[in-house]
């Protein structure tokens, strides 16, 4: 499959951050498509399938749709796939992805869900089959995993979330994956927004990589789209992305909205939070979560599994 270089992530428009109304947010999609946007990336546990489904409808051009589930036996992973194919109202899905693994070791444990998801390639259910990793460890197993097309790492300028490693690391290892057949596609291109003071060159930079088919950039607004695409259509141009000042007027617009994780003060330090933050940037303290901004990515996955709704990007 041919995907855009740009990939619209679809995690900020649904309830783990912007929580938009469904037709808000399948009307920022729509013009990402509109401007030549042909890949979107989204997860079961991100619930944007409806933003999407509403996006895609009456659509003429061909979308190309990445799913990710954190299922590893193999009824479950089944399940996973006709709930992604049923309410995205796809008879194929492009592109699914195991969720965040770490190791060939977590890879093993995932194994069934693995064959299930090659047995749906060949039902013409998948079009390929993809792992995401915020690990070198993860991308290195990947690239060594026949089964496996496609790899989502994560992957910025300053390196942030990478759990194992440095950025210079992490581009070693995906060599090492292209090398080996595997198509790339990025996330946290802006670290989850640590970045957005410097969102241009950050952009700049993932764009610049030959390693990476596409970058998943999480958007919500229209003006993020605009500012994106104007970016992109920068680099790929040879132009300096400060020196358009359409894109000069966006980026200030955008940079000046930080996000950030707010913990609620109902918080009740069941720690469920701590367990499941996959950059161990939370902690309790004095029986309430705490975070560590610096290693937050803000991806909001905390907040998913919160019993009393404390936790939310805003």
């Amino acid at each position: 499959m041919i995907v855009s270089r740009l990939c619209f992530g679809s995690l900020g428009l649904g309830p783990l951050q912007a929580n938009l109304p469904v037709a808000e947010g399948a009307k920022v999609i729509r013009i990402a498509l509109e401007l030549g946007v042909n890949f979107i990336d989204t997860a079961e546990i991100y619930q944007t399938y409806p933003y999407i489904r509403a996006a895609l409808k009456g659509y003429p051009q061909q979308v190309h749709v990445a799913s990710k589930s954190y299922a590893y036996t193999a009824n479950a992973m089944e399940q996973s796939l006709f709930q992604a194919l049923n309410e995205l109202g796809l008879e194929q899905i492009s592109l699914f992805l195991l969720h965040e693994q770490e190791s060939a070791h977590t890879l093993r444990g995932h194994h069934a869900a693995l064959e299930r998801l090659v047995r749906a390639k060949e039902e013409g259910l998948v079009g390929a089959i993809g792992l995401s990793t915020h690990y070198i460890a993860g991308v290195r197993a990947a690239a060594a995993t026949a089964e496996i097309d496609v790899i989502h790492p994560l992957l910025n300028q300053a390196g942030l979330g990478i759990m194992d490693g440095t950025a210079a690391e992490m581009l070693e290892a995906i060599n090492f994956a292209r090398q080996m057949g595997k198509g790339i596609y990025g996330m946290k291109a802006l670290a989850g927004g640590h970045l957005h003071k410097q969102s241009g060159a950050a952009l700049e930079w993932a764009w610049h990589l030959p390693q990476l088919d596409s970058v998943a950039v999480g958007m919500k607004t229209v003006e993020e789209v605009q500012a994106n695409v104007a970016i992109l259509e920068a680099v790929s141009q040879g132009r300096a992305v400060t020196a358009d000042p359409m894109v000069a007027q966006l980026l200030t617009q955008i940079e000046a909205t930080p996000k950030r994780l707010l913990i609620e003060e109902w918080c009740e330090g069941c720690g469920a939070c701590v367990r499941r933050c996959p950059n161990k940037a939370l902690q309790l303290t004095a029986g309430k979560a705490e975070v560590n901004r610096m290693s937050c990515v803000l991806c909001g996955y905390c907040g998913a599994v919160c019993p009393v709704f404390a936790l939310k990007i805003i």
